[in-house]
């Protein structure tokens, strides 16, 4: 049973919208130096290494490898680390960085009509209204970019960042629905699935990497370590102290940190558009966990 938040709980939370908003600027740095599947999988593989050298420290245990089990390790794997990590880096060689963060506050609006689908957790008035102002939202973001398809590689770019979102919402419906099993053992399993899946794709499309330049070799073993390994960890800490509830708040944060870093540190060009489309993406969040955060705001 979850308490009130605690101080600790809210630097948590400030700390994962802070870590998780600057991976963006960081994905953008490490393609200076390297392909974008060798971006995602080194991530991926270093988080893997270090979660699962974690699960080792902290005596995390083993799930029981059922059939049922494995498929969904498998699937939920792809579709939460593989797929959208290499979508988000191919996607980010031709949009901002900002541009991949603001589709990533998309996320939630794109769970809840795959849960009213697929799990007992339908949707409401309010919901149907905060998806649909959302999605407008969206659409927005995109703006005249899937018009020029076929005229540039931008708007595909821009359709395998918003793709990502999809995708991690896909893999959030089946992590629900996947039987039990420890929440840090699961993420790194997932990590190692993504990693045994990314490496032979690596090695096919871009050979094996050589070391680069120390900025974009910082980035890598940066995005491996602090927003997949370190964050998970906090994110476990902070759902078993606060609630899942609690830990909404991060998809709030996660967009106005990528548009900043993108900005001061990039020196990314944030046209108008993208402002309305945060907007819109924000308060279609808002209303669809409006009773959320009412709950939040009566603790």
């Amino acid at each position: 049973m979850t308490s009130q938040p605690t101080p600790a709980n809210w630097l948590s939370i400030a700390a994962l919208g802070l870590i998780w908003g600057a991976t963006f600027m960081v994905v953008a740095i490490a393609l200076e130096g390297y392909g974008p599947l060798t971006v995602a999988c080194a991530r991926t593989t270093l988080g893997a290494i270090a979660l699962l050298i974690l699960m080792r420290v902290l005596n995390r245990p083993l799930p029981v490898f059922t059939p049922l089990m494995a498929r969904y390790l498998i699937a939920i794997g792809l579709l939460n680390t593989a797929v959208p990590f290499a979508l988000l880096s191919w996607g980010q060689q031709y949009v901002p960085s900002a541009f991949a963060g603001i589709s990533m506050a998309a996320l939630p609006l794109f769970v809840l009509p795959l849960a009213h689908l697929f799990t007992d957790e339908k949707m409401s008035l309010r919901n149907t209204l905060g998806v649909m102002m959302g999605f407008v939202g969206a659409t927005v973001l995109i703006g005249p970019g899937v018009l020029r398809i076929g005229t540039g590689w931008e708007p595909l770019g821009q359709i395998a960042c918003v793709a990502a979102s999809v995708s991690y919402a896909v893999s959030s419906i089946m992590t629900r629905r996947c039987p039990p099993i420890d929440p840090l053992t699961m993420a790194a399993l997932l990590l190692t699935v993504g990693s045994v899946a990314l490496i032979p794709a690596m090695l096919i499309v871009e050979g094996v990497p050589a070391i680069g330049d120390a900025r974009p070799t910082v980035a890598i073993i940066f995005l491996g370590f602090i927003p997949t390994a370190l964050a998970a960890l906090i994110r476990v800490a902070t759902i078993r102290s606060a609630g899942a509830i609690f830990m909404t708040l991060v998809n709030y944060q996660v967009p106005l940190w990528s548009m900043i870093f993108g900005a001061l540190v990039l020196s990314e060009v944030l046209p108008l558009r993208f402002f309305i489309a945060l907007g819109m993406i924000l308060f279609g969040l808002a209303i669809s966990q409006w009773s959320n955060l009412k709950k939040l705001l009566l603790r």
